[in-house]
């Protein structure tokens, strides 16, 4: 179901008025806006994000993230095995702005991983209608990952328009197909210069996976502004609470709001 990234072309122009959501994620919000008298789910959605231990900048889009889809109401949680240089990018593990949880796990393969993402999914669902559980999966582990399903169900990419970027998604996602051959897979773009920008280099990927694969790629809309990115990596704040009128903030609002969409659906489902 891919999404046309023309609905944030308003990141690219001059800010007059305050900013408008996406028309195309109003839309959806309009079909799934949830039922609050259902009944809580009984595990919040568990989103793998494959990021390398080295990738800060990646590392520090999942953290932004995780705010902003708290900075809408819902229930959001970070998980990572500590390797790498989370505990660097991230604030200490525990609850962070806006009731965030940061969860830094002893595990060592990705069983161990997902059963403690599981926990959180779990623990959270207990106290919130709604939400995710962000796992920084290290793609390494996906060579065995394959037992892991509850972090093989809903995959989510960041690549810059960058060619070696755009391939190394590609191969990524080659190896996701053999791993997590049901799972859903999406890509968000990150420190795109123009929409027209973003816009070929998700149609890359996704062609690739769609003639290659069989798969068909989930857009998850793009972020821009790497330099508030670069920011927030040395302020360890998070750029909607520091800078929220910024092009980076609102880029992340947009980007939480299609990630919860889909959360909603999986949970109605």
């Amino acid at each position: 179901m891919p999404r046309d990234l023309s609905d944030v072309l308003d990141y690219f122009l001059p800010e007059v008025d305050p900013p408008a959501r996406p028309r195309g994620a109003a839309r959806l919000l309009a079909l799934r806006e949830p039922d609050r008298r259902r009944d809580r789910p009984a595990a919040l959605p568990i989103v793998a994000l494959p990021i390398a231990d080295r990738d800060v900048v990646r590392q520090a889009l999942a953290w932004n993230l995780a705010v902003e889809v708290a900075r809408t109401g819902a229930s959001a949680a970070l998980v990572s095995p500590r390797t790498g240089d989370v505990a660097t990018v991230w604030p200490e593990a525990g609850r962070g702005p806006l009731g965030t949880q940061v969860v830094l796990s002893d595990a060592s393969d990705p069983g161990e991983l997902a059963r403690a993402a599981l926990d959180v999914a779990v623990a959270r669902a207990a106290d919130a209608d709604e939400g995710v559980v962000l796992v920084r999966l290290p793609p390494e582990w996906l060579g065995a990952a394959a037992g892991a399903r509850a972090l093989m169900r809903w995959i989510l990419l960041f690549s810059s328009p960058e060619l070696s970027d755009l391939r190394e998604s590609y191969l990524l996602l080659k190896r996701l197909a053999h791993a997590a051959p049901e799972a859903e897979l999406g890509l968000t773009i990150h420190g795109a210069r123009r929409i027209g920008e973003a816009e070929r280099a998700f149609a890359r990927v996704a062609e690739l996976a769609a003639r290659h694969l069989g798969r068909e790629l989930v857009s998850y809309g793009l972020l821009v502004d790497d330099l508030h990115v670069y920011r927030a990596i040395v302020a360890r704040r998070p750029i909607g609470l520091e800078h929220p009128q910024s092009r980076a903030a609102r880029a992340l609002r947009d980007v939480a709001q299609l990630v919860l969409d889909d959360a909603r659906r999986t949970a109605l489902a």
